[in-house]
């Protein structure tokens, strides 16, 4: 995959739905080595790309973003609106600037984000 960064420029909400995307095929790709069941696979990606793991994972990150990063979850964290009704919205809110950033990444600095996803493997295998 060799991600061409939009002519104009995307919201948060499309950013974190992409960013959405790149996560979990992050862990996809972790799971598809493995052996095991595909229903099992999958339920264990399930649990990470949960709202609250995604919360979790952002925190992780803290104190290693950039300014510009900083803004790019804040900005998605902004844009949330409230999620699913029986997921904590604050956690909803972080997990959509979590996906925020890994988007903008993606399109914009591919090493970056393999730099942010080896942090959060080796802080979480």
């Amino acid at each position: 995959m060799d991600p061409q960064p939009p002519q104009v420029e995307l919201g948060p909400l499309q950013l974190a739905w992409l960013g959405d995307a790149v996560w979990e095929l992050h862990h996809r790709l972790q799971r598809c080595r493995r052996p095991g069941r595909s229903q099992t696979l999958h339920q264990q990606v399930v649990q990470v790309v949960r709202a609250d793991a995604q919360a979790s994972c952002l925190e992780c990150l803290d104190g290693l973003l950039s300014e510009t990063e900083q803004d790019l979850v804040r900005r998605g964290r902004n844009r949330a609106g409230r999620g699913p009704r029986r997921d904590n919205a604050a956690a909803y809110g972080q997990a959509t600037g979590f996906e925020t950033l890994l988007g903008w990444l993606f399109l914009h600095d591919p090493a970056r984000l393999a730099e942010l996803l080896d942090h959060l493997r080796e802080h979480d295998p």
